[in-house]
């Protein structure tokens, strides 16, 4: 309804004589308990008309029922000017724009952007939270490039340190050769089952070595496992033959095991990026931060910068003997990304607790006069909970991604089976179902919870055929396309002489409209849980029209069956569409 804002401002300069910019005119949707469509905030204009908001209200509202055809009532409450726009406009933008095979569809807009995401550690599988990280990042890259954006996907592994050395360590004392192949694990399972048993035997040696007097602190330090893998970390570092060849072969069983988790979750990447290969970068831009007088170094050697006056405080980025901390590494791995792709905006999908980290790394990077870094961004998200209680790591009590995932495909199987509307389904088709049921549960459930807040993840909740849902979502598709399938529906448009259509039918037409708006403003907030509800909102709103207006299969052919099976058509279309943005299917039948 764009064409209200040129409307009322010529409405302005008629009445007030006096020109307006557009954004002076907002415009918001009618609330549910007054009559109108359209709505004008009145009171900014108010400064022209130098009268009252009523009075100015009702001066437009008189002026554009005079003068645009569209307009055909209005009525204000206080400052709000509600408007009543004529059926035969929403029908001609039902037929014209919504109908049309480009509608959602937004043209290349001739920029790249970078979306960072997954970044696991490859000393164990990847948990909840990581399935939370990969389906926001696989999520707002589909959004941005729903909106014209050419998206690059990438996945930064953290490959190498003391987590995989105490992996490797524990497999070289424990292990006795077992293999992925030899034990029947995920090779990523194999790995953090040795992390855990390194964790738990190091924690006895502190104890053993607190009981003969030591302090924790001193202990910790002490602890022979602890000393073993710190050399070899070290021995890594030389390049030393046969710890770099176990590194290399245990790298390689994670990676297996999460290239099955990430099939199973639907989430891909254009470029992984090593730590092992990025870890040295960033001391030439610490040289490059000292002559340009961005960087100081101390008497020890030890580079730092003053980020005092931006509300932070001083950072080191070189230890005094000339190794690297994390910053380093993440300023020459910022500048080695873009170097290689050229992207205007750049988005890390990491969780809030690096919120810290990022503003000084931007900073940082801004300081030293790189351009690009106005286009960096932390999508910064919340921590994952379950009903009983908070995830944990290395005590081997974590939520484990592919049990969840089992998990879910199992409820959605037991559930919809309850329902006993498979039955004429094969056992293949049967278990794709269940797969896209569980996993559509699992997405929506995390996607539409705005980013950075924290979470409660309840699985029972998640897969419930009602409510806010993605198999609510999905089962309304899947009606869809059945009504559609019992109709014989063939697409035609709506003559222009067709009128007479209901409230609801009106609210469908209003809702579809605002698909494009809302994957825009989805895209722009990096967040799909604005288009998640706004899916939830079509799916309930189009239940609602299924149960008000007469069976649409039993009604007799004509122009309002016609419409409504457009009608049925077209929110099938979004709902399909914007479920794949969210990585979610919308199964044909249910």
């Amino acid at each position: 309804m764009n064409f209200i804002i040129s409307k009322a401002q010529k409405a302005i300069l008629e009445l007030y004589k006096e020109e307006v910019a557009e954004s002076v005119i907002n415009i918001q949707d009618t609330r549910k308990e007054f009559e109108g469509q359209a709505t004008i905030v009145v009171f900014p204009i108010t400064k022209i008309s130098k009268k009252s908001p009523e009075q100015t209200a009702n001066e437009i509202g008189e002026y554009l029922v005079a003068n645009v055809a569209e307009v055909t009532g209005f009525n204000v409450v206080k400052g709000f000017l509600n408007l009543s726009i004529a059926e035969s406009f929403f029908l001609n933008q039902f037929n014209t724009e919504i109908l049309g095979a480009d509608f959602g569809v937004f043209p290349q807009n001739g920029k790249k952007v970078m979306v960072e995401y997954s970044s696991p550690n490859t000393n164990k599988p990847l948990h909840l939270g990581h399935v939370r990280n990969n389906l926001l990042g696989y999520s707002v890259s589909a959004l941005l490039k729903a909106n014209g954006y050419d998206v690059v996907k990438v996945n930064l592994v953290n490959d190498r340190g003391i987590h995989i050395c105490k992996s490797m360590l524990a497999w070289q004392i424990w292990g006795n050769g077992e293999t992925p192949e030899s034990t029947g694990l995920k090779g990523d399972h194999l790995v953090g089952k040795y992390y855990v048993i390194f964790d738990k035997e190091y924690k006895k040696e502190i104890e053993t070595l607190k009981a003969g007097g030591q302090t924790e602190d001193e202990a910790k330090k002490n602890a022979p496992l602890i000393k073993e893998a710190q050399q070899m970390l070290l021995k890594w570092e030389q390049g030393d033959e046969a710890v770099v060849w176990l590194w290399k072969t245990m790298n390689e069983w994670v990676y297996a095991g999460f290239n099955v988790t990430y099939k199973n979750l639907g989430v891909d990447f254009d470029k992984f990026y090593y730590e092992s290969n990025t870890y040295l970068l960033g001391k030439g831009t610490v040289d490059e931060g000292l002559a340009k007088g961005v960087f100081f170094k101390k008497e020890d050697g030890s580079v730092w910068i003053d980020l005092t006056a931006d509300g932070l405080d001083e950072k080191l980025v070189l230890r005094a003997d000339g190794t690297s901390v994390y910053i380093t590494q993440d300023l020459g791995t910022a500048e080695m990304k873009h170097d290689d792709f050229q992207m205007d905006e750049s988005i890390y999908v990491v969780g809030n607790e690096q919120d810290y980290h990022f503003k000084v790394l931007f900073l940082i990077l801004d300081k030293l006069g790189k351009g690009w870094a106005k286009g960096l961004y932390h999508l910064s998200y919340g921590m994952v909970d379950l009903p009983n209680g908070k995830m944990k790591s290395r005590e081997g009590t974590v939520v484990d991604a592919d049990e969840l995932i089992e998990s879910m495909i199992n409820t959605a199987r037991e559930k919809t089976e309850e329902l006993g509307k498979t039955n004429d389904f094969s056992e293949t088709d049967k278990e794709e179902l269940y797969k896209n049921i569980g996993l559509g549960a699992l997405k929506y459930f995390l996607l539409k919870v705005e980013p950075k807040k924290r979470l409660l993840f309840n699985p029972a909740e998640s897969i419930d055929f009602q409510g806010n849902t993605g198999p609510f979502i999905q089962y309304t598709h899947a009606r869809i396309k059945s009504l559609l399938s019992k109709a014989d529906y063939e697409f035609k448009v709506n003559g222009s002489e067709f009128s007479g259509i209901s409230d609801v039918e009106l609210d469908m037409i209003l809702l579809l409209a605002k698909y494009p708006s809302e994957l825009a403003i989805a895209a722009k907030a990096f967040s799909p849980a604005s288009l998640a509800n706004y899916l939830y909102e079509l799916a309930k709103l189009f239940n609602k029209f299924y149960h008000e207006v007469p069976p649409i299969v039993k009604t007799e052919a004509g122009e309002a069956k016609q419409f409504r099976l457009n009608l049925c058509k077209k929110t099938a279309d979004i709902i399909n569409a914007g479920m794949l943005i969210l990585g979610i299917t919308s199964p044909e039948r249910m």
